[in-house]
């Protein structure tokens, strides 16, 4: 079993940033990859980053590619989603995932942490 639990979300306005964070625990071998992944209300869950623990090796989607970064601390067992230039359309609950596949599709991870809301103002 892996258990994930996020934190760091809240309210902002647009252009500020937030850093999410996410903590691990439980079976590394079932956690090779963590994703970061983003639900807005009425739309379906959307990748958003993923890293793989050992190598560091990340990928963020294009449509935050150049604001948001994301990082781990394999000493804290911690993986990061730094979000800048925060945009309205950022709105969402986020979730950070963990699986074993290098892949954006949401049926790969098969952890799932409990969602940290995050709202951007204009």
């Amino acid at each position: 079993q892996v258990q994930l639990v996020e934190s760091g979300g809240g309210l902002v306005q647009a252009g500020d940033s937030l850093r999410l964070s996410c903590v691990a625990s439980g079976r590394t071998a079932s956690r090779s990859v963590m994703g970061w992944f983003r639900q807005a209300p009425g739309k379906e869950r959307e990748f958003v980053a993923r890293i793989n623990w050992s190598t560091g090796s990340s990928y963020c989607a294009d449509s935050v590619k150049g604001r948001f970064d994301i990082s781990r601390d394999n000493a804290k067992n911690t993986g990061y989603l730094q979000m800048n230039s925060l945009k309205p359309e950022d709105t969402a609950v986020y979730y950070c995932a963990a699986g074993n596949l290098w892949t954006a599709g949401t049926s790969a991870y098969g952890y799932w942490g409990q969602g940290t809301q995050v709202t951007v103002s204009s």
